[in-house]
């Protein structure tokens, strides 16, 4: 079964990563897009991961995960090479309704990080649902490349005339014309 895509804010959530491995130093970095209440277990931490941990001013603690550790945290990522540690976290969380995210094993996932396009407000996700992560990513880098440097400018100037402009029917049009304009002489 496919994933259904959702972005979800994650202000206000207490997120949790155990491990501190190469793949969850790739989600600790998409994660950092998004948020900064993130908290690490984990046993080792290389030196590039900690120089992250450091610079980001995050928590971390250095051993092993405790039952209970997930206590009162959002999300949980876990991303460690133990097929016990992620079924046991993810029956874990089943009593406390976090949402977990075991990488690279759908059958201990709420949810899968899609590979991403970020630029300014603008985000767009791709996913297989894990079936080929390397078709999503080609695709993403694909896409990245049609995106205009200026969208960010463009997004920050809708977001102010959003504001400004009273509601109704002339502000739809004016808007869905504005847009029309710039994807038509922006994306060539």
């Amino acid at each position: 079964m496919s994933f259904f895509p959702a972005y979800i804010n994650l202000k206000n959530k207490r997120i949790l990563l155990v491990g501190a491995g190469k793949i969850a130093l790739e989600k600790l970095e998409k994660l950092l897009d998004f948020s900064r209440d993130i908290e690490i277990i984990s046993e080792e931490y290389n030196s590039d991961f900690l120089a992250l941990v450091q610079q980001e001013q995050l928590v971390y603690r250095q051993r092993k995960y405790k039952t209970k550790d997930i206590e009162g945290f959002d999300i949980v990522i876990v991303a460690t090479n133990s097929e016990a540690l992620y079924k046991s976290i993810y029956q874990e969380s089943r009593s406390f309704r976090i949402l977990v995210n075991c990488v690279d094993n759908a059958n201990y996932c709420d949810f899968i990080f899609p590979s991403y396009i970020k630029k300014g407000d603008l985000t767009i996700a791709i996913s297989t649902s894990g079936t080929s992560p390397a078709f999503a990513k080609q695709l993403r880098q694909y896409i990245e490349k049609l995106i205009p440097s200026s969208v960010e400018n463009f997004l920050e100037e809708m977001k102010i005339l959003r504001k400004t402009l009273p509601k109704g029917r002339e502000r739809m049009q004016f808007f869905e014309k504005k847009t029309k304009d710039f994807i038509t002489t922006k994306f060539k």
